[in-house]
């Protein structure tokens, strides 16, 4: 039987709540299949809230409230938590911050940006100025910040199968300075010589035009089920419907079918960074 693992409530303000709803449980005698009987949740969801690993739902919040009689505690403090989770990230993007830190496999087709998984600070700078110009110096640091943490979960021993299509025009094309973009390009090409992610182009001519408009990013589960998500500079929506999740799927596989190989992208990459370096960027 595996060690019990204790919860250091004083780490953050979801641990302290996941003590808190652990320690309400087990005074109720209760397991964690026990509490989540009745609930559209499991025991290891349940089990992730009380380590501060997820946000508690509100439904989820109001179903404990009622078994462990704790007169709307937790349904109050859902929101902080949220709130706590969500740190620099929008509050539509927090919820897929939380999820890629679980995800067994991540894949995206990027068409406007380089992914936040695989921005450099200069290159997360220059978006972040773009999108919103009237955050202050310390503003933007901490969203620079929060981004390149993200990437962290390539370090990992766990770390999840990366898969991302991007755009010709993304490598060919910068508003950064071109040794900065040179930079940002050696850091893509470092992560897959490392084999950390799987990159792949999609030239000029693919057959992207349905979706020039629509990044997306697919995510998958080891118990849960897959989700899409999509975003514009100032919204997102994340899409879990099986039969939806199931067709953009089927569109992402035409579209890395249409791709450059790994290997020929990886070297277009880095043909790329040489040329910004040198001043021999092709249009």
């Amino acid at each position: 039987m595996a060690a019990r693992k204790d919860i250091d409530g004083s780490a953050s303000v979801p641990q302290f709540y996941g003590k808190e709803l652990r320690f309400k449980r087990e005074e109720a005698g209760l397991t964690l299949e026990g509490l989540v009987e009745g609930s559209f949740y499991g025991a290891t969801y349940l089990s992730e809230i009380e380590h501060g690993k997820r946000t508690i739902p509100l439904d989820l919040a109001r179903h404990v409230d009622r078994l462990l009689t704790t007169d709307g505690f937790f349904e109050r403090c859902c929101e902080d938590v949220r709130k706590a989770k969500q740190g620099a990230h929008a509050a539509y993007f927090a919820p897929i911050a939380e999820a890629e830190k679980r995800a067994l496999v991540i894949e995206e087709w990027c068409n406007v940006l380089i992914p936040g998984l695989l921005q450099t600070a200069k290159y997360a700078r220059a978006v972040i100025r773009s999108t919103h110009p009237r955050d202050t110096p310390e503003e933007a640091q901490t969203k620079i910040d929060a981004r390149l943490k993200r990437a962290k979960l390539f370090e990992g021993p766990k770390r999840p199968e990366y898969w991302v299509i991007l755009h010709e025009s993304l490598v060919r094309n910068s508003t950064l300075p071109t040794v900065e973009m040179a930079d940002q390009l050696d850091h893509i090409a470092d992560l897959v010589r490392r084999g950390c992610v799987t990159v792949q182009t999609l030239p000029w001519n693919g057959p992207t035009r349905p979706f020039m408009a629509l990044p997306f990013k697919f995510l998958e589960f080891p118990d849960e089920p897959p989700l899409m998500y999509t975003e514009g500079p100032y919204h997102g929506q994340t899409i879990d419907d099986p039969t939806l999740v199931k067709q953009y799927c089927k569109a992402y596989d035409r579209l890395r079918a249409a791709a450059l190989p790994p290997e020929a992208s990886l070297a277009l990459i880095e043909q790329a960074a040489e040329d910004y370096r040198h001043g021999k960027q092709r249009p």
